[in-house]
């Protein structure tokens, strides 16, 4: 016999919304007919959200909306979609920041880890997707930010093994872009993973030996 319990979602009301909002206009895209859906656009918005916020695994998500595996993923992948469709242009994000005012915006890459993506790398016995850094399997993502850390905008995946520089290059729209803001006077700063790039990245500069 299972046990039931009361959970609350991580999100205020208005965020639910939006995502209902986005999820409803997609329904009426796709001409999907009334009552052909087991879950309400809210309902998807949920198990979405649900899935952003905690991770949870999708053969819970299936159980607690009494959904099959299957129309769990859909539903999943189909929110996804939606919002990643709202994601800003990086120029557009830059524009944003300069009639902010900031001062210079950040570059840095970040791991998401996942235990589902495997696939032979360049090097004998070495796997694509698995980064040494993070001792673990991801994909990175390069993400600019407000100088306060607030990211502005993310990239597409890449391998996990990838070394920023390489991940950065490997995005023909990114450094670009930062040229053209770099060309107003706007630093764009980063880690020492962007040596390779210091044309357009300012990095730290390294202790010397002994010194």
């Amino acid at each position: 016999m299972s046990a039931t319990y009361t959970a609350v979602l991580p999100f205020q009301d208005h965020t639910v919304e939006f995502v209902t909002g986005l999820l409803e206009a997609e329904r009426v895209r796709r001409g999907t007919r009334k009552g052909t859906r087991k879950l309400t656009s809210r309902e998807q918005a949920v198990l979405v959200l649900r899935w952003f916020a905690d991770a949870t695994r999708v053969a819970q998500l299936i159980v607690d909306h009494g959904i099959k595996k299957s129309t769990g993923y859909d539903y999943l992948h189909e929110g996804i979609a939606v919002l990643a469709e709202r994601a800003p242009k990086l120029e557009s994000a830059l524009l944003a920041a300069k009639a902010a005012g900031h001062s210079h915006v950040s570059v840095d890459g970040t791991l998401i880890e996942t235990d589902r993506n495997a696939t032979p790398g360049p090097t004998a016995g070495v796997d694509l997707w698995w980064s040494g850094k993070h001792a673990n399997h991801g994909g990175n993502i390069q993400v600019v930010t407000a100088p306060d850390g607030w990211p502005l905008w993310t990239s597409e995946v890449r391998p996990g093994r990838e070394h920023d520089t390489t991940a950065l290059r490997a995005h023909p729209q990114i450094l670009p872009a930062l040229a053209v803001w770099i060309a107003a006077g706007l630093p764009v700063l980063g880690d020492l993973g962007y040596e390779g790039e210091r044309d357009t990245v300012t990095v730290a500069i390294k202790k010397p030996k002994g010194g």
